[in-house]
């Protein structure tokens, strides 16, 4: 009779806590490290609209994932603020698509977009708005970004990280970073005077904001909502 292999406690622990393979679930060590789940793959938990407590419409979950299935919906919200934080999250778009996730957004603002900055999503090849490099996946957008090509091919998954501490952000797509600027610095100001949002005077403003997956009419999805906040 062949020896029964028993598998290792931590595998057993992943198991039975149920976050083995699920993009949607914290690991302990996670955990233990501070980290949020912000979308626990089956419902719209702890996310609102800008202007409302409820989700737009046209948000839906399926398959383990958010995803825009309909223009119109507004940004999606998280109800909880951050000041200083490290977000990860996964992406994916459809051919042409673009969207984006703003940070430090606040909720007396007209659009998400008027206080927070902007982690760019989108199709690097055949989106309309896909130059200048601060325009492409990845950048922070009109701001800073880079030329190269760090996206998976359309309807495939894309890692992002977002590192903001005080206003020194940081944007990371598949391992590679593509946006490192303080926008408090000599550098970030200037490139905030040379930008779309220089007559913006909300903009960058907060120390503390929301989150908001951005509607821009195109489909797309997100997963893996994950965010620690830094001391």
């Amino acid at each position: 009779m062949r020896a029964l292999r028993l598998l290792p406690l931590f595998l057993l622990v992943a198991v039975s806590s149920g976050w083995a393979g699920d993009p949607n679930a914290l690991t302990p060590a996670e955990r233990a490290a501070g980290w949020k789940l912000l979308f626990d793959g089956r419902t719209l938990d702890g996310w609102r609209s800008l202007k409302s407590p409820q989700p737009g419409e046209g948000w839906r979950v399926a398959d383990g994932a958010v995803s825009l299935v309909a223009a119109k919906a507004g940004d999606l919200v998280s109800v909880g603020d951050y000041g200083d934080f490290e977000f990860t999250f996964e992406w994916k778009v459809t051919t042409a698509a673009n969207s984006g996730v703003i940070y430090r957004v606040g909720l007396e603002a007209a659009q998400t977009y008027r206080t927070g900055p902007e982690y760019q999503v989108l199709d690097n090849a055949q989106a309309e708005d896909n130059h200048p490099a601060s325009h492409r996946a990845g950048a922070l957008y009109d701001l800073a970004g880079t030329e190269q090509d760090f996206t998976r091919p359309v309807g495939e998954w894309n890692a992002a990280r977002i590192v903001v501490r005080g206003w020194h952000v940081e944007h990371w797509l598949n391992g590679r970073k593509v946006a490192d600027l303080d926008l408090a610095g000599a550098e970030g100001r200037a490139r905030l005077a040379a930008s779309k949002f220089r007559d913006w005077p909300e903009f960058a403003s907060l120390s503390r904001g929301h989150l908001a997956l951005q509607d821009h009419g195109h489909p797309v999805s997100f997963r893996a909502l994950k965010l620690r906040e830094l001391k």
